[in-house]
């Protein structure tokens, strides 16, 4: 049965496809190379690790991984923009840390927030409102919001490369699956648009969430500030359980928040694949680590202790500098 399977995907991959190149905007080099036969061992029929179509998962991280991440997370960046609407509604919390800070502007007393006022930040700004005018927020914010660097929506500043392998992983059986340490309703909002990835196959920070009525009496969804998962770290395995129910077979991230999802892809029986995006490239896009001795940094930080651990295990760290030809779909070629 899972042989006819196998040449089931692989006759519609040839399709799909033909002779052409799958991954254009990866360079030739043995990371193009391991994904290209981790795809070929896992769905070719004549392969002893060939596995049924309804096995075949892929995890990815967002940020960072798919798109953008500095210098601040898009999310993040978007709850800091709520917090003057905020205010209006609760002009009590204007000389209130650390509302009061993200008024000022000021871009180093806000680099400088914690981890604790970023957090309360997020709950006072994705709370109180109906889950369709969250998402009718996000939209327009989406709409208006221009990264600093290239002034063009977050939704252009996907990776070329990353679009191309979630393609020729999805041509090939795989579902794909988001798997982010940002919040599920926030990604849903926009990742079939920009990644070709249903809302249900994305797994992300949860919030709760209570089933009210309207004063017409209409029931309606209402965002509590609340966390049910912290999808990051550990989080990561925890979701994938309850969200998706099987183990990946290939997963992908960027930071030290991506681990325990790669070792647990890994630890899983079989063909596995396993990477890691290194931001090594300043002129085309952003370089930071602090692992290889990158710049240090604290929005996707990727250690070396992360970088030991993936070159013992057998992950793939990919260079953006050396492993990509094009990083967004507006660049040129290198």
């Amino acid at each position: 049965m899972i042989k006819q399977f196998c040449l089931y995907t692989l006759f519609f991959s040839t399709l799909a496809f033909g002779e052409s190149d799958p991954l254009p905007s990866w360079n030739e080099g043995a990371v193009k190379k391991a994904v290209v036969e981790f795809v070929k061992r896992t769905t070719d029929p004549s392969s002893l690790n060939c596995v049924a179509p309804d096995a075949r998962i892929a995890t990815f991280d967002q940020d960072g991984t798919l798109w953008v991440s500095h210098p601040m997370y898009a999310q993040v960046v978007y709850c800091f923009d709520r917090v003057p609407t905020l205010i209006k509604e609760k002009p009590e919390l204007a000389n209130v840390e650390p509302f009061k800070t993200v008024l000022s502007r000021n871009r180093e007393a806000i680099a400088k927030l914690s981890t604790d006022d970023l957090l309360k930040i997020l709950a006072a700004t994705l709370s109180g409102m109906s889950t369709e005018e969250f998402q009718s927020e996000v939209k327009s914010w989406l709409d208006t919001g221009r990264h600093p660097r290239w002034n063009r929506p977050y939704t252009e500043l996907s990776y070329k490369p990353m679009i191309e392998l979630l393609q020729y992983l999805r041509a090939n059986g795989y579902k794909t699956y988001i798997v982010t340490g940002g919040g599920q309703d926030f990604v849903r909002v926009y990742a079939q648009q920009v990644y070709g990835i249903p809302p249900e196959q994305v797994v992300g920070s949860m919030g709760g969430i209570s089933y009210v009525y309207d004063k017409n009496g209409k029931p309606v969804l209402i965002k509590d500030p609340k966390l049910l998962l912290n999808d990051n770290n550990a989080g990561k395995p925890e979701g994938i359980h309850m969200m998706i129910g099987r183990r990946p077979y290939a997963a992908f991230g960027n930071s030290t928040g991506d681990r325990q999802m790669l070792e647990y892809t890994k630890a899983g029986d079989g063909q596995r694949l396993a990477m890691l995006v290194m931001h090594d490239d300043a002129e085309r896009e952003y370089a930071y680590g602090p692992a290889q001795g990158l710049p240090d940094t604290k929005v996707g930080t990727f250690t070396q202790a992360l970088y030991d651990e993936a070159k013992k295990n057998g992950w793939i760290v990919i260079s953006m500098k050396e492993d990509w030809k094009q990083i967004f779909a507006f660049d040129e070629a290198k």
